[in-house]
């Protein structure tokens, strides 16, 4: 996708704080942070949504990677959430896959 920000990440046109890479996916820091940990991780392929999403070992990865993370940044015993955002009502910004990762303080439940 030549317009896509994260699309253009992979590809180092763009160069975010990266904390994680392999060949699979690419993690970094959120650049508008919502917890004192704000990690998004995106697979390097594009994928415009979890709609879009077919690869059930790519997605389990996805969400492993999540946890490896968490437990890289000393933070899995104590808690963290993750979230994927779908479509605009879901809260979507970006159209391409990617979890966040929150953590670092007490995350509140409100469903609105």
């Amino acid at each position: 996708m030549n317009d896509c920000l994260f699309c253009k990440m992979v590809t180092g046109d763009i160069t975010p704080d990266v904390v994680f890479e392999n060949d699979e996916f690419l993690a970094f820091n959120d650049i508008n942070p919502q917890a004192p940990i704000h990690v998004l991780i995106i697979p390097k392929r594009h994928i415009s949504t979890l709609n879009d999403a077919d690869d059930a070992l790519l997605l389990g990865k996805l969400m492993q990677t999540a946890a490896q993370l968490a437990k890289q940044f000393g933070v899995a015993e104590a808690g963290y959430r993750t979230v994927i955002n779908c479509n605009a009502h879901g809260g979507q910004a970006v159209y391409h896959l990617h979890v966040h990762l929150l953590a670092g303080r007490q995350m509140l439940w409100s469903p609105g």
